[in-house]
């Protein structure tokens, strides 16, 4: 697992800190499903009703949604297949979608948010598109979200795996 982001010398720049918390994040939710039975990951305990898998994938598609498709301004034919095609949809996985599978985007996607923090100032500006509906973002803004929703479904992960009966803890 991605060791937590202990401070350092290095850590003085922003965006390095900003990739090793992300790293630090989607690690640590990957290790928690990864820890429970097939079965377990696509079955919920919460009367919302996402199941562990379900907000793996949802972690996947918004930093994909924030990055490559608002901050980057590439196309993306369809940037809620989480929440089939709506913003405001339940999140759902489709079968013949694995843990593997979900993983790989994660990382990838990962890769990439690692790459336009190496090589873009905090403080560039979106482009205009359709996920910035009024005055597009700066990176530094769309880290410090995506920071919050990894930190936030985090925790939800770790109240859905313990009742799973999965571990404990980072």
């Amino acid at each position: 697992m991605t060791p937590f982001p202990e401070p350092g010398p290095e850590t003085a720049d922003p965006a390095v800190l900003f990739a090793r918390y992300l790293d630090f994040y989607r690690e640590t939710v990957i290790a928690k499903v990864a820890a429970l039975a097939e079965a377990e990951s696509r079955h919920t305990r919460l009367p919302s009703g996402w199941t562990p898998l379900e907000l793996l994938f949802h972690l996947a598609c918004m930093e994909r949604r924030w990055f490559a498709w608002g901050f980057l301004g590439e196309q993306v034919a369809d940037p809620w297949p989480d929440s089939q095609g709506s913003p405001d949809g339940a999140w759902r996985v489709p079968e013949a979608v694995t843990l593997d599978a979900i993983v790989a985007m994660l990382r990838e996607g990962g890769t990439r948010t690692s790459c336009v923090l190496a090589e873009t100032p905090l403080d560039r500006q979106a482009p205009a598109g359709p996920r910035f509906t009024g005055e597009p973002a700066t990176l530094g803004w769309i880290c410090f979200h995506v920071l919050q929703e990894y930190a936030r479904h985090a925790g939800h992960l770790d109240i859905a795996v313990e009742l799973a009966g999965g571990p404990l803890g980072e």
